[in-house]
């Protein structure tokens, strides 16, 4: 794949108008306020495998209406806390995997809790355990279109209010420094890091690798790959108006969460990448703080990547960055 989108000098400059619902602010309190009237209680249970440095759990924690959301909990065995903690969750279509696969934080010294996607995790990875008990109306397969004929119903919604969860979990926990939690996530996990990054006002960090659901009305007309091409399926069988489907996607838009964030920003972006592209990661990079003056963001391009970005170089990048932080 060529480079297809802006050149990185136009890119680093790129603050497109997104558009944003009036009641966007609104709308986030009264679903996280609804979730939160579920008590937070992480259920613990001994993992599949003795490590002899890194204890892991099988967790389970309410998310979006109580539902349970499963998770791997690994610490530094012997390590006393209060610990930094590292929550992140997969991909699109991926889940938390097998533990053994979640160990890098924890050998680093680090608390790390990796959620479940609900209802994904069977496309790539090794599995996942969550379910996703709210159905549907008719969708194209995959997530990107279920329930977004109202953003009540959009599965998204369900999505982000998790891992917002995830983060009072990782809270509660009497091992884990609830000042110092950490969100971290690629491609769709990406774009709940984001999410989760405006909807937490006093997040530790955020890191955020070639985040997926960001500058929807861009992404639609500029890559024919998928997941964006669910959204453009949805319009070319249903023939709906293109404004009524962004009307939902708006308020699940990475640009209007970043424009919260208050956290510290670690990002990348790919200028091969079909999947993300490259501008709509800026899209999100360039408004990141906006609202709040945070300025303490950084963004590792990676000229000749595709949707792979940085693999371990950028995880290099993610330890240099919590380090820095947690002092």
């Amino acid at each position: 794949m060529a480079k297809f989108d802006l050149p990185e000098p136009e890119l680093r400059a790129y603050r497109p108008e997104v558009s944003e619902p009036a009641d966007f602010d609104a709308f986030w309190e009264r679903t996280l306020e609804e979730a939160r009237q579920t008590p937070m209680r992480v259920d613990r249970a001994a993992g599949p495998i003795d490590l002899a440095q890194v204890v892991i759990e099988d967790v389970t924690f309410p998310g979006f209406g109580g539902d349970p959301i499963k998770g791997w909990l690994l610490t530094p065995r012997g390590a006393e806390g209060p610990l930094p903690c590292v929550v992140e969750i997969s991909g699109y279509g991926g889940g938390r995997g097998l533990a053994i696969e979640r160990t890098l934080w924890a050998t680093a010294g680090y608390a790390h809790l990796f959620i479940d996607s609900r209802g994904q995790g069977l496309s790539w990875g090794s599995g996942a355990h969550t379910p996703d008990p709210v159905g549907s109306g008719p969708a194209v397969p995959g997530q990107m279109t279920r329930g977004i004929h109202d953003p009540h119903e959009y599965y998204y919604r369900r999505l982000f209010t998790d891992a917002v969860r995830g983060v009072d979990a990782a809270r509660s926990l009497p091992e884990v420094d609830p000042s110092q939690v950490f969100f971290v996530g690629t491609s769709q996990g990406g774009g709940v890091a984001l999410a989760v990054a405006g909807l937490v006002p006093d997040l530790a960090g955020c890191a955020a690798e070639v985040p997926f659901l960001c500058h929807f009305d861009r992404a639609i007309d500029l890559t024919d790959a998928y997941p964006y091409q669910e959204l453009v399926t949805f319009l070319k069988i249903t023939r709906k108006p293109r404004e009524e489907m962004l009307a939902t996607l708006q308020y699940f838009d990475g640009v209007n969460h970043a424009k919260r964030a208050h956290a510290p920003l670690l990002m990348s972006a790919a200028l091969m990448d079909e999947v993300c592209p490259p501008s709509t990661c800026f899209a999100a990079f360039n408004w990141y703080g906006d609202r709040s003056g945070q300025s303490d963001k950084a963004v590792e391009v990676y000229g000749y990547n595709g949707h792979e970005g940085g693999q371990a170089h950028q995880q290099m990048r993610q330890l240099e960055f919590v380090a820095r932080l947690v002092g």
